[in-house]
């Protein structure tokens, strides 16, 4: 086996235990934004580093600073604190199956924005994940409407993120790219913030960017050295599996057979989708 499919495996796995932070994290009264910003506070001081060893540099064009507010602002900003805040109201399970309906908003806005084709693949995949929707919300759950709609707002703001990296990683490297969207987000971010924060939650805030976004991100760039793209995104949908063994185990979260079932029709059809995908240059997956 590639040396490539076990870094996949192990940055997916790093990503499956954002869930699990948010809800520690949530036991000490942070609140979303909170944890968001002191999360990308300490991975931009881990990327930064990693930047100055590799000599990449901090240089950008001054024109592209408006595109790097907007990828903030979506991909930092609303993404992490929907999906933390989905978290904190519902559960881990819950949250990351939602996230991961994010293959359907991506086929639509690529439709409309890159005007791609919706194959076959596609239109399968959107009725797999829209089923498992149903399946996950229903069986007597008794999540409130509030978080099945903030849940459904961090699948489309993931998309978003995907999207959009499209276009940063074209002029930009993606340690570059990543480094000015953590900025930027940290901007937005710093208003709704409590800059005092318990002693006890600051091993878990930076665990949360040592693992999950900084080693999440490094061994996912080198995976994508020895494995195809859409292969490695196909092994990256052990993210939901690991974050629904976490809750299990530390949480003693549980789902039915019928919301089980949901599931798979969800990460089935991530896996659909990225199995029709053909290889670009676009950057790494970054949760």
């Amino acid at each position: 086996m590639k040396k490539g499919y076990l870094f996949v495996f192990l940055a997916a796995s790093m990503w499956g235990t954002l869930g699990i932070f948010a809800k520690y994290l949530d036991g000490f009264g942070l609140t979303p934004f909170t944890m968001v910003f002191y999360r990308v506070v300490f991975a931009l001081l881990l990327l930064g580093a990693y930047i100055k060893l590799k000599g990449i540099g901090f240089s950008i064009e001054r024109s592209r600073l408006r595109f790097y507010a907007l990828y903030g602002f979506f991909s930092i900003f609303l993404f992490y604190t929907l999906y933390f805040y989905t978290v904190t109201i519902s559960s881990v399970s819950f949250a990351v199956l939602l996230l991961y309906t994010a293959p359907m908003y991506s086929i639509i806005l690529g439709r409309l924005i890159f005007n791609e084709k919706i194959t076959k693949e596609k239109l399968t995949a959107l009725v797999m994940v829209t089923l498992g929707v149903l399946f996950v919300n229903g069986s007597g759950a008794s999540f409130s409407t509030k978080a099945l709609v903030f849940g459904l707002l961090s699948g489309f703001t993931y998309a978003l993120y995907g999207i959009l990296a499209k276009f940063a990683v074209r002029k930009e490297e993606p340690e570059k790219a990543l480094f000015y969207t953590l900025l930027f987000g940290m901007i937005f971010l710093a208003p709704f913030s409590d800059f005092s924060v318990p002693t006890g939650a600051i091993p878990y805030l930076f665990a949360l960017a040592l693992f999950p976004t900084f080693l999440g991100y490094v061994l996912y760039n080198h995976a994508l050295k020895e494995v195809e793209v859409s292969r490695a995104s196909i092994v990256a949908t052990v993210e939901p599996v690991v974050a629904i063994f976490l809750a299990f185990l530390l949480f003693g979260e549980k789902l039915s057979l019928v919301q089980l079932l949901g599931a798979a029709l969800i990460i089935g059809g991530s896996i659909v989708v990225h199995m029709g995908e053909k290889e670009g240059p676009e950057g790494a997956h970054q949760t």
